[in-house]
């Protein structure tokens, strides 16, 4: 018997507006069709019987959002973050998709073997739906078609070192190496890239005051970012068959980059954060080193930029890269090493929160909630090949939604937070945007005030056959 969600505000996204209307969903979770008006509700209602009526009245209703930038450490690493708390902070932000990156987990994500483990830890402990990065070093790029072959979703690489503890297990990649491997990749192949080239004479940090959080930003300057966009557009411009994609933008100064590489034709897609898009170095204070991640917070005079290229669409994606960590490797506990950002694991916790911080600033922006469903549900989506049966509200689409309150507002406590450790650098700001309930395949997964259904999300592996590329719900 199918299921009925009713709202006075659903916003489908591909249209202006919002429906006054409902949605009916199959056993399987699958949306079968979409009341457009209230008499049509109510002519279903009157000459049907449905298994359950859900009526979020004039919540906004829409479709679930996506983020394709988020480190989960388990197997290996789970006192960071585990799948069952990171995907209960997802469910409570409204993302009923994620995409876990290679990194942080004990073995990392190179191997086929690597990657299998991540399945088998996963199933049975997600509240959403998991797709999975394949990771690419310098060791294993003969394996990068059987990482695919095997489920990834695509292949993500860093371009400079990667900090202890997880730098040993992940080293950098440089040109040469990654125009061997992507040149023998089939069309379609995503490869994503942590964008930063580390410099001819690099800046050493004021090791008298680590305590600072200049001390660590002088030595990340944006030309790590620029010289890596650049060789990036090199790349995508010399393999337009390939998609390229750029993680992690924080400067303004590469945006040009992007835009001309884009206009020649290559196959490029970038995406920013929401710690970039809202917070600022002149706001960061001695010893906060929840502040701290790669690459790092700019000055505030950066952000406009950055607006402005989300609206104009030469940023593509907005995502989390949600990365916490224990408060000892924070260096967050109190002692001699509390404060260093020198020392600091370069993470910045904020899955659950995405939504919010970007809605509370974006409208000063000029941006709205089609903005929204761009950039965080329908452009992921297309990222990751999910594009068939995710982001939409639409006959055959899985019915996972995102309810929420634009105009109610909230501040961030740690108690309402789901994620293994608490630490973040929005702790006690006030946000905009409450989600109330988030809803995966038909099921509720997430109410406000009831807390968390089943853990029924699916692990999401890529399929392919010849030339062809899908996913599959497994």
């Amino acid at each position: 018997m199918d299921l009925l969600f009713l709202s006075k505000r659903i916003f489908l996204g591909t249209e202006e507006g919002f429906l006054n209307g409902g949605i009916i969903v199959d056993t399987e979770g699958i949306i079968r069709k979409v009341l457009r008006t209230a008499q049509e509700v109510n002519t279903y209602v009157y000459n049907t019987e449905s298994e359950a009526v859900y009526d979020f009245d004039d919540k906004v209703l829409m479709p679930g959002l996506i983020d394709a930038n988020v480190n989960i450490s388990e197997p290996g690493r789970k006192d960071w973050e585990g799948f069952v708390t990171a995907t209960k902070a997802a469910a409570a932000g409204g993302f009923t998709t994620i995409i876990d990156r290679p990194t942080n987990t004990i073995p990392t994500t190179t191997s086929v073997s690597a990657l299998k483990t991540k399945y088998g830890v996963a199933r049975g402990k997600i509240y959403v739906d998991v797709g999975f990065w394949g990771g690419i070093v310098p060791e294993n790029v003969k394996e990068a078609d059987t990482l695919l072959a095997a489920g990834a979703i695509g292949l993500q690489c860093t371009l400079s070192p990667t900090p202890a503890p997880v730098g040993d297990a992940f080293p950098a990649m440089n040109q040469s190496e990654l125009e061997s491997v992507i040149g023998k990749l089939e069309d379609g192949t995503v490869v994503a890239f942590s964008a930063e080239l580390p410099l001819k004479r690099p800046i050493a940090p004021n090791e008298e005051e680590p305590k600072k959080y200049e001390s660590f930003l002088r030595t990340r300057p944006e030309d790590m970012e620029v010289n890596a966009v650049e060789m990036i557009s090199q790349l995508a411009n010399a393999n337009k068959g390939k998609r390229l994609h750029i993680m992690n933008i924080s400067s303004g100064d590469v945006l040009p980059i992007i835009a001309k590489c884009k206009s020649a034709g290559a196959n490029l897609t970038a995406e920013t954060c929401p710690h970039y898009l809202a917070l600022s170095s002149e706001q960061i204070e001695d010893c906060r080193t929840e502040f701290k991640t790669q690459p790092p917070i700019r000055a505030k005079s950066n952000q406009p930029r950055l607006w402005e290229a989300l609206k104009s669409g030469c940023l593509d994606i907005i995502a989390s890269n949600h990365s916490p960590a224990t408060p000892g490797v924070k260096c967050l506990n109190y002692g001699r090493t509390r404060g260093n950002f020198l020392n600091a694991w370069p993470g910045i916790s904020s899955l659950q929160l995405g939504l919010s911080i970007v809605w509370t600033h974006c409208q000063a922006h000029g941006l709205g909630l089609e903005h929204i469903y761009r950039l965080m549900c329908q452009n992921p989506a297309a990222l990751c090949d999910l594009s068939n049966f995710k982001s939409k509200i639409e006959e055959g689409y899985d019915a996972d939604f995102c309810i929420w309150d634009p105009e109610e507002e909230f501040s961030v406590s740690t108690d309402m937070l789901y994620s293994t450790n608490k630490a973040t650098p929005y702790m006690d700001q006030r946000l905009r945007g409450v989600v109330h309930a988030t809803v995966v395949r038909g099921l509720h997964v997430y109410q406000q005030y009831e807390g968390f259904g089943q853990p029924l999300g699916k692990v999401l592996l890529r399929k392919t056959a010849k030339k062809l590329v899908k996913f599959v719900r497994m």
